[in-house]
């Protein structure tokens, strides 16, 4: 795979300006998150994510996820930030919150779905390699390193790629186990459960006792 950088040496800076130019050349790098590596890759550059999908073996019309390093880039990218959405990313952003939002319209990216969706899913990582790579590129798109049906790779070793399908792995070690991300769906109908993870149900209605589970 590509070459492998020890994230527990060196200067964090340096480490996120050699996955920087990686991305903006159009490769896809895979990085730690909470409990698990993923794929990353510029969210707007079209054969990087195709390529991204391929080397999951995703089905056509899977979107990736999208990763930020803010509150404020994600308002860039989504058309509706209701004061509900806006007070959950304050309670849970960074962190294992993923929010399904309509994006904005004329974005010119193709997350894996052609644009038919009309939701994106979106979080910021509370990983601080990931964070501090989000600042500085912008939204990414993010998908487990894992295959399809398999469980997310807790060690680079898991990841089976080809050498010359990555540019960098970004390595922190064996990761903890932990539980995925809870995911809502939220607009100006309201917020809706659509995964308990990590957290749960009660704690998303302490900030918006309406929300529902689904």
């Amino acid at each position: 795979m590509g070459k492998e950088i020890d994230l527990k040496s060196g200067e964090i800076s340096r480490h996120v300006k050699k996955a920087v130019k990686a991305i903006s050349e159009g490769y896809i790098i895979a990085i730690p998150l909470e409990h698990s590596y993923a794929f990353a890759c510029d969210a707007f550059k079209h054969d990087a994510v195709r390529a991204m999908h391929v080397l999951r073996g995703d089905t056509l019309f899977t979107a990736a996820q999208v990763g930020v390093g803010s509150a404020k880039t994600a308002q860039g990218v989504v058309r509706e930030i209701t004061p509900e959405i806006a007070a959950l990313m304050k309670k849970f952003w960074p962190g294992m919150l993923s929010m399904n939002l309509r994006p904005q319209t004329g974005l010119s990216w193709d997350l894996g779905d052609s644009n038919q969706l009309d939701r994106v899913s979106i979080r910021v990582p509370r990983s601080k390699f990931a964070k501090a790579l989000l600042e500085v590129t912008g939204p990414l798109a993010i998908a487990s390193g894992g295959r399809v049906g398999r469980p997310g790779p807790k060690a680079l070793s898991d990841i089976f790629v080809l050498d010359s399908d990555l540019a960098f792995q970004f390595n922190y070690g064996n990761l903890r186990k932990g539980p995925s991300s809870t995911v809502i769906e939220a607009d100006e109908t309201g917020v809706r459960v659509l995964r308990v993870g990590a957290i749960s149900l009660e704690e998303i209605q302490k900030i918006v006792p309406s929300a529902i589970a689904l």
